[in-house]
C-alpha cells in the first residue's frame, strides 16, 4: 500500500471489509484495540514481523490521552528520585532514536532552565542532570541533544529576561525533546497502514468472540453506518489506554490490571508573553511544574490528580488553571491572569495501580498481562517509550513472531526530510510560499512536504492561508482528509492540526472555512457540513463553560453538555 493511499477516505472502508473478512479468507494474527500512541505502534510492531494486523479505534487516532500530553520526549528527571533508573535509561535511549532516525522531522530538542533558589541544590541537581546526560551517552543510540550546563544568575537573566532572579542562586540548563504527540500518533499509524496493516476508526468494541475460554476475536460497531461486524484474530491486544477496565468487563471483569486516572490540564499562552529562550522546569507540591516552548505559544503543565468521572471528556476546571497560573507566577517578573491564556486541554494519564500512593508517585513503567487464552492487556508507561511497550505486547501476544525492527524504521515523513530542510529556499521559491512557511510544513510533514506542495500545485487556491488560522494553509486541511483519515470537523481542527488550542477564539472563526474544504473531499451537504461546525461550536462553548467551573463535578457536568460527533 502507497504512502498516499494508506489513511484516505477509502482506506476505512477497506479495512473494515478487511477486517470482517470470513475465517476461510484467512483471520488475521493480531488484532489491536485502541488508537493511541501504543495502540498505534503495537500496530505497526505486528505488522513489521510479518504478522496480518488489525487496528481498531472508537474515535479518531489519538483522540484520548496521546493527543493531550505535555509533547515531551524526555527522560523523566523526576523518575531519578524515585530510583526508577531502568525506565530513565530506556526512556532516554528512546529519545535518541526518534531525535536521530524514527522521527528526526517530529521530534526537537528543546532547551530548559531549573532555576536554583537554595545554594546546596546546584550540587544536588547538578548530579541528577549529569547521571540523566550519561545514561542517554551510553546508551544504544545518539543523544541527539547538547549536555546540561550551570549558569549563573547574570546569565540566567540574558536567557530569560522575564525570570525572576533576585533570589536565585542560579539555574542549569539541560535539554529534552518535544513532539506534537497528535501527529506522531497519526504518524505511526499511516507507517503501519502503508505496510499492510488495517486501520479503522470510528469502529466500537461491543464484545468479544469466545470459543471456550479463548477469546478468538471481536464484535463491533461501525458508528459511522451501524453495522455490526465480528472481526477473527489469532490474538487480540487491548491498548485501550485509561478505558482498560472497561474492555476487561467485556470478558467478565477477568483481567489482572486495573488502570488509575490521572488528569494533567495544560495552558497554552503566547510566546510574548514570556520572554526568554528556554523553557523552565520547577517543583510543584503533587507535580512537576513545564514551561514548554511550543512554536509561538508557550505550553503550562501540569496537575495530577484523580479523575474517576467522564473519561471521554476530561475537563479542566477554574481551580486547576489557577493552580498553574499561582505556580508559574512565583517565577514571573510579570504576572499572567486568564486573559493571556489562549487555549486549556485536559488528558488523562492511564496509570497501572499498586500500592496505595497519589497518582503522582506511581512509576510510569508498563504492564503487559494475558488474562485469558487469546487476549492481552497493555496498560501504563509514557508517550516516549511507546515503541518499547508495542515490542512487549506482540513478544508476550505472538511468542515465536520474528523479532522486533521497529528502531530500524523510520516513521513516514523521516526519509528525505534532512535533504528537503537543506533545500528548504528552492522550494519555497518554486511553491511560491514563504520559507517559514515552508518551515512550518517540513516540521509537520517531513519528507511527505512533496505530497503537500504537489497538491498546491494542482489547486492553487490551497496556498492561501485558512480564514481564521494564518499559521495553516488551506491545503492542509485537504491533506489530513486526503491523506491523514479526518472524517470530523473535530479531527482537523483539534489533532490534525492545534488550531482549537492555539487561537485565542478557539478555532471558531475557522470552522465553517475548514469545514467546506472537508465537504469538498468528504461529500458532505449544506446540512452535514452546518451540523460539523456546530457541533465543534457547542464544544468550545461547553469547554468555556468547564473552565469557568471550581470543582471537577461542575466542570465535568459542562463539558459533557457537547457530546462526541459520530
Amino acid at each position: 500500500m502507497t504512502q498516499a493511499s494508506a489513511l484516505s477516505p477509502g482506506a476505512r472502508d477497506r479495512a473494515l471489509t478487511a477486517l470482517a473478512a470470513t475465517p476461510t479468507d484467512g483471520e488475521l494474527d493480531v488484532l489491536v484495540v485502541g488508537g493511541g500512541i501504543v495502540g498505534a505502534g503495537t500496530a505497526l510492531d505486528a505488522v513489521t514481523r510479518g504478522l496480518a494486523t488489525g487496528l481498531i479505534e472508537q474515535r479518531d487516532l489519538a483522540s484520548g490521552t496521546s493527543s493531550r500530553s505535555s509533547k515531551l520526549i524526555h527522560g523523566g528527571l523526576r523518575y531519578l528520585e524515585m530510583f526508577d533508573f531502568g525506565l530513565v535509561r530506556e526512556a532516554l535511549e528512546e529519545r535518541g532514536l526518534l531525535l536521530t532516525r524514527l522521527a528526526p522531522h517530529l521530534v526537537t530538542p528543546v532547551p530548559f532552565l531549573y532555576p536554583l533558589h537554595h545554594t546546596w541544590e546546584r550540587p544536588y541537581v547538578g548530579a541528577g542532570l549529569a547521571l540523566y546526560d550519561a545514561m542517554a551517552m551510553t546508551g544504544k543510540y545518539d543523544m541527539g541533544v547538547p549536555k546540561h550546563a550551570h549558569l549563573f544568575r547574570k546569565q540566567v537573566a540574558r536567557i530569560a529576561p522575564d525570570l525572576r532572579t533576585e533570589d536565585l542562586k542560579g539555574a542549569i540548563r539541560y535539554y529534552d525533546a518535544q513532539v506534537d504527540d497528535a501527529r506522531l500518533v497519526l504518524t505511526v499509524a499511516r507507517t503501519a497502514a502503508s505496510h499492510g496493516a488495517h486501520v479503522a476508526t470510528r469502529t466500537r468494541v461491543t464484545g468479544f468472540v469466545r470459543e471456550g475460554e479463548r477469546v478468538v476475536g471481536v464484535r463491533a460497531v461501525d458508528l459511522e453506518s451501524g453495522r455490526e461486524i465480528e472481526v477473527r484474530a489469532k490474538v487480540v491486544v487491548n491498548a485501550a489506554g485509561v478505558w482498560t477496565d472497561e474492555i476487561q468487563e467485556l470478558v467478565g471483569g477477568r483481567g489482572a490490571l486495573h488502570v488509575q486516572a490521572s488528569k494533567g490540564i495544560h495552558l497554552v499562552v503566547p510566546r510574548d508573553r514570556i520572554r526568554s529562550e528556554a523553557g523552565f522546569i520547577a517543583r510543584t507540591e503533587t507535580s512537576v511544574l513545564f514551561v514548554i516552548p511550543w512554536g509561538p505559544h508557550w505550553i503550562i503543565g501540569t496537575t495530577d490528580t484523580d479523575w474517576n468521572l467522564d473519561k471521554a471528556h476530561p475537563a479542566a476546571s477554574r481551580s486547576d488553571i489557577d493552580y498553574l497560573l499561582a505556580h508559574v507566577n512565583t517565577l514571573l517578573r510579570e504576572p499572567l491572569d486568564h486573559t493571556d491564556v489562549v487555549g486549556v486541554y485536559a488528558g488523562l494519564r492511564p496509570l497501572v495501580t499498586g500500592a496505595r500512593e497519589p497518582t503522582s508517585r506511581i512509576s510510569r513503567e508498563h504492564t503487559v498481562v494475558a488474562p485469558v487464552p487469546g487476549l492481552v492487556m497493555i496498560a501504563g508507561g509514557k508517550l516516549t517509550t511507546y515503541r518499547v511497550m508495542a515490542k512487549d505486547a506482540i513478544d508476550v501476544a505472538v511468542p515465536h513472531a520474528r523479532d522486533c525492527i521497529t528502531d530500524r524504521i523510520p516513521l513516514v515523513g523521516a526519509d528525505g526530510f534532512l535533504a528537503r530542510s537543506n533545500q528548504r529556499v528552492l522550494l519555497s521559491r518554486r511553491a511560491g510560499l514563504s520559507v517559514s512557511r515552508v518551515d512550518h510544513l517540513l516540521g509537520r510533514y517531513g519528507g511527505l512536504v512533496d505530497e503537500v506542495l504537489a497538491l498546491l500545485a494542482s489547486r492553487p487556491e490551497l496556498a492561501a492561508p485558512l480564514e481564521g488560522a494564518d499559521e495553516f494553509l488551506a491545503a492542509e486541511v485537504v491533506y489530513a482528509v486526503s491523506h491523514e483519515g479526518a472524517r470530523h470537523l473535530d479531527d482537523v481542527l483539534t489533532r490534525r492540526t492545534r488550531i482549537s488550542i492555539e487561537t485565542f477564539d478557539r478555532g471558531i472563526h475557522a470552522a465553517a472555512p475548514a469545514a467546506r474544504l472537508m465537504a469538498g473531499e468528504l461529500g458532505w451537504d449544506e446540512a452535514r457540513t452546518a451540523d460539523e461546525v456546530d457541533h465543534y461550536l457547542r464544544r468550545v462553548e461547553a469547554e468555556r463553560q468547564s473552565q469557568t467551573m471550581l470543582t471537577d463535578q461542575e466542570a465535568d457536568e459542562a463539558r459533557v453538555s457537547a457530546p462526541d460527533i459520530v
